[in-house]
């Protein structure tokens, strides 16, 4: 990858991110601010975390505010529902007529109120699955946003890197080009790979030819120390031949009384001045 490909990948993945980042702080801070409204609700606070600023909001602060909410939220619904029982209970009995309850109204009302319960109860344990599902998943694109973050980061370093390396790539090859190397070595990668794995080839059949060789080793010297030993015996014989032989020239010269050794010397001389006439005459044989 080159510098000028490293900043384009750069440009697409900032171009791909959002301008402004999806923070479920921002939605704390407007329900944190509305209920701030309220001074009576601000006075019944008595959590120290909640009263904390919203600068700089960890998980377990936001944990314990969530936990304060709720009950908060239970509370308000008890004394809700209290209230308003309370006061349709002083109208039915200050009406005129009074509102009169049977029996049988209140056991329709307590199964009503009992499927009512069941529906709420059912769609409570879907909500806790929902919200357990979504915390699931917060946890995971927090994963993913930190890694891509940390990798954008990476990648800004990228091109300023790659080009120091293609200077220090340019300084080698004219540093390799000025100590005049061998052609074998100024190669493509892909020719080098190819001769790389040519020569391996070759190794490992020398290597091949080298444990045949030496399998047949110990059979050759066997064979090598039957022929020293048969090769002794006529060594021995022609150390014997050679000695007579001398002994018989010896004994033929001292029979000759010096006369082959005249012999010799007057035919080397005849030999001698035939070729100089030869050449003196351009006479051919």
């Amino acid at each position: 990858m080159t510098a000028t490909r490293a900043e384009e990948v750069l440009e697409e993945v900032r171009s791909l991110q959002p301008r402004d980042e999806f923070s479920i702080i921002r939605l704390r801070a407007a329900i944190a601010s509305s209920a701030q409204q309220d001074e009576q609700d601000a006075r019944q606070r008595g959590s120290d975390v909640s009263n904390a600023p919203l600068d700089g909001p960890t998980p377990a602060s936001l944990q314990a505010d969530l936990a304060h909410y709720k009950e908060l939220f239970a509370k308000l619904r008890f004394s809700y529902v209290e209230q308003v029982t309370k006061e349709k209970f002083i109208r039915a009995i200050v009406g005129d007529p009074p509102q009169i309850v049977t029996m049988q109204e209140n056991l329709d009302l307590e199964r009503e109120t009992g499927e009512a319960k069941a529906q709420l109860k059912s769609s409570k344990l879907e909500v806790e699955e929902m919200v357990e599902e979504l915390g699931r998943i917060g946890r995971e694109l927090s994963a993913k946003y930190e890694c891509v973050y940390t990798e954008t980061a990476r990648l800004e370093e990228l091109p300023e890197r790659i080009r120091e390396l293609e200077a220090q790539v340019e300084e080698l090859r004219a540093a390799h080009d000025m100590s005049g190397a061998a052609p074998g070595q100024n190669l493509p990668l892909a020719k080098t790979l190819g001769l790389v794995a040519k020569r391996k080839a070759e190794q490992q059949e020398l290597a091949r030819e080298l444990e045949a060789l030496q399998s047949k080793a110990p059979r050759k010297r066997k064979e090598a120390d039957r022929l020293r030993a048969e090769l002794q015996p006529l060594e021995a014989r022609l150390h014997n031949s050679t000695a007579a032989a001398r002994e018989a020239q010896r004994r033929k010269e001292a029979a000759l009384g010096g006369a082959a050794d005249d012999l010799d010397q007057r035919a080397r001389w005849w030999r001698a001045n035939e070729g100089v006439l030869r050449q003196a005459l351009d006479v051919k044989e």
